[in-house]
C-alpha cells in the first residue's frame, strides 16, 4: 500500500509517499513525472511517523539550514541508480556537482575509462525523493541548470537559497 500526505513548501505543495514505515517518494505536486503506482490515500496515525520526520526535515531545510538527519527511506532501484543517488547525498549543502563529475567518479570506482554523463542524468532524473536526495544540486558541465522535474525556476530558487544561507552562516 502507498500512503500520501502533503507538505506546503515556500515553492509549492509537495506530495510525500510512504509504504507505511519509510519514505518512498517526495515531489512537487506539479512536477513532471513518469506514471506512478496508484496512490491509496492518506496515512492513518500508525503510519504517520515517517511523514512527521519528513516534514521536520523539510521545515529545517526551508528555514535555510542543512538538516543533520535523513528520514527513513526505502527506494527500489538498480545498483547504478542507487550509487548515483548516494553520490547526490554526498554533495554538500550550497554546492553543486556536474553530471560529468559524477560519471567520472563512478568510472573511477568501477575501474573503467569512461561512464556516460547521460546515463548519470537518467539516474538523477529518476530520483523519487526530491530535495532530500538533492538532485537539484546537479548541473551541466557549462554551469547550466538542466533537468529538474520540479522545473528550472525551482531548481534556481533552491540553489540560490542554499548559497545565500551558506554565505550567511560563514
Amino acid at each position: 500500500m502507498i500512503y500520501t500526505d502533503e507538505y506546503r513548501s515556500p515553492l509549492g505543495m509537495m506530495i510525500m509517499e510512504s509504504d507505511g514505515e519509510t519514505l518512498t517518494g517526495l515531489r512537487f505536486e506539479d512536477a513532471e513525472e513518469e506514471s506512478r503506482e496508484p496512490v491509496t490515500g492518506p496515512a492513518d496515525e500508525t503510519t504517520r511517523e515517517v511523514f512527521v520526520q519528513t516534514s521536520l526535515w523539510l521545515d529545517i531545510y526551508f528555514r535555510g539550514q542543512d538538516p543533520d538527519f535523513l528520514p527513513p527511506m526505502s527506494i527500489n532501484a538498480t545498483d547504478f541508480r542507487r550509487r548515483v543517488w548516494e553520490i547526490l547525498l554526498s554533495i554538500p549543502y550550497g554546492r553543486t556537482m556536474t553530471y560529468g563529475q559524477i560519471a567520472r567518479k563512478i568510472a573511477s570506482e568501477r575501474g573503467i575509462d569512461r561512464m556516460s554523463a547521460q546515463a548519470v542524468g537518467n539516474a538523477v532524473g529518476h530520483n523519487p525523493v526530491a530535495l532530500i536526495i538533492p538532485c537539484h544540486r546537479v548541473i551541466g558541465s557549462d554551469g547550466s541548470l538542466t533537468g529538474y522535474a520540479g522545473g528550472i525556476d525551482r531548481k534556481r530558487s533552491l540553489l540560490e537559497m542554499e548559497q545565500s544561507n551558506k554565505m550567511r552562516l560563514l
